[in-house]
């Protein structure tokens, strides 16, 4: 029996429409695939996949793309038209034991079973394992939905027993042909409310791809409305008032991280602080923005501008001390600072060239020279005495041995300050050289 008591803030009416009727973007969603707006390169009509959702032959699928785009619709379009049974999880609301009975069920089952796993990537890669045996074994055909890139977040070998299909953000031609469903339709408004051209064109832009975002723009709208006609201004109110789509464990966090440091790496201080703002105005952590700043001040900028990590260290202790909104200004400063400078990533090259070594080859023994003189027996003490103090020697620099092996994996460039330090080893090998 629903339950209509009402709750704490009970608005009366209006609340009890709103529990009774599905929100209007669950209302609207597609009844068949000709309904289906949007992804055409994927779900349109002649393509490998419309062919077999209509032969309801369906392999398993790995449905991967921004939200809004219609991964869970499709899931509930094959489920309408399958003959198997259909079986739904969500990753973050399921534990492991729910998985293993829904397999248990399948694998008792006389007939074929359909699993639609949502957020697939929230369940990770160890308990993604469980799935394996049976999707091999056909126990189930699995159509796993993410907004996350799944080379990523999902197994190698669950990737290779999968077809994958990208979805799109939808254009504006499909979100305003969704809106215009929605305004008309039985199962939306039904014509109660119309929307300005300038506010059709305002709400689509505002949704950026996704129809979800738009379909409850359109729905808060209609219950606010307090005329029948709405128009652009009463868009922009609510656009005003509205949370940016950004959801800090989706793609468009990583997109737009990704963008702020590829911006600072290719030297566009404008792009860099473009994506600073996103980040900033989105409600991200500024202790994350200020972390990547610090890897970014050695990774891509390194010892060509080495004023650069303490910069953004410093940030990083503003962000603590001073705190949001003031923060702010400590994070642009450092962000232009490093899109401005010379770039070198000699250092990151480096080390990743050492660490390769070091995995890769016999590990060098410690030359005696260089081992502590604190311990071990007096032949090893008498070794160490051999190591030349380079201080003692003119220019405080004398040749000796490091390595028992000759290994390179530092090549400084011509960048910036990094120029010094390349004339200078230059310099150092010419002296070996010479002597």
């Amino acid at each position: 029996m629903e339950n209509k008591t009402p709750g704490l803030f009970s608005t009366g009416r209006l609340e009890e429409e709103q529990v009774e009727k599905p929100p209007l973007a669950r209302r609207m969603a597609p009844e068949t695939l000709n309904d289906f707006v949007g992804q055409k390169q994927a779900v349109g009509s002649g393509t490998p996949l419309r062919r077999a959702l209509e032969a309801d032959r369906v392999s398993s699928l790995i449905i991967h793309g921004p939200p809004g785009t219609g991964k869970t619709a499709l899931a509930n379009l094959i489920a309408d038209k399958t003959s198997a049974v259909f079986e739904q999880l969500n990753a973050v609301l399921a534990r492991k034991s729910d998985l293993r009975e829904v397999l248990a069920r399948a694998e008792h089952r006389s007939g074929s079973t359909l699993l639609f796993f949502d957020e697939i990537h929230r369940f990770n890669k160890a308990q993604q394992d469980a799935l394996l045996p049976a999707v091999e074994a056909g126990t189930i055909t699995l159509i796993g939905a993410t907004t996350q890139n799944p080379y990523y977040y999902l197994n190698d070998a669950l990737l290779s027993r999968s077809l994958l299909i990208r979805f799109e953000k939808l254009e504006i031609v499909e979100l305003q042909q969704i809106l215009e469903n929605a305004l008309n339709s039985p199962r939306g408004l039904d014509g109660s409310i119309q929307l300005s051209a300038e506010a059709r064109t305002e709400l689509c832009r505002a949704a950026s791809g996704d129809a979800r975002r738009l379909l409850n723009h359109l729905e808060i709208l209609s219950r606010t409305a307090e005329t029948e006609l709405i128009e652009l201004a009463d868009v922009d109110e609510l656009l005003r008032q509205a949370v940016q789509n950004y959801e800090r464990d989706g793609d468009a966090h990583y997109d737009l991280a990704s963008a702020f440091i590829k911006s600072i790496r290719g030297s566009d201080p404008d792009a860099a602080i473009y994506y600073l703002a996103r980040l900033l105005e989105a409600g991200e952590d500024p202790r994350f923005i200020a972390r990547r700043l610090v890897i970014s001040a050695s990774e891509d900028v390194g010892n060509a501008a080495p004023f650069g990590l303490p910069l953004a260290t410093a940030a990083v202790q503003a962000v603590e001390f001073v705190g949001l909104p003031e923060a702010r200004i400590a994070l642009a400063q450092a962000t232009t600072y490093l899109a401005a400078s010379p770039k070198s990533n000699a250092s990151y090259k480096a080390l990743e060239k050492a660490l390769t070594d070091v995995r890769e080859n016999p590990l060098l023994p410690v030359p005696p020279h260089l081992r502590d003189s604190s311990y071990g027996s007096a032949e090893e003490k008498q070794a160490s005495q051999d190591y030349l103090y380079p201080h003692d020697y003119p220019g405080h620099y004398v040749s000796q041995s490091y390595l028992t092996e000759s290994k390179s994996f530092y090549h400084p460039t011509g960048m910036g300050q990094e120029k010094r330090l390349k004339k200078y080893l230059e310099q150092l090998t010419d002296q070996i050289s010479s002597e």
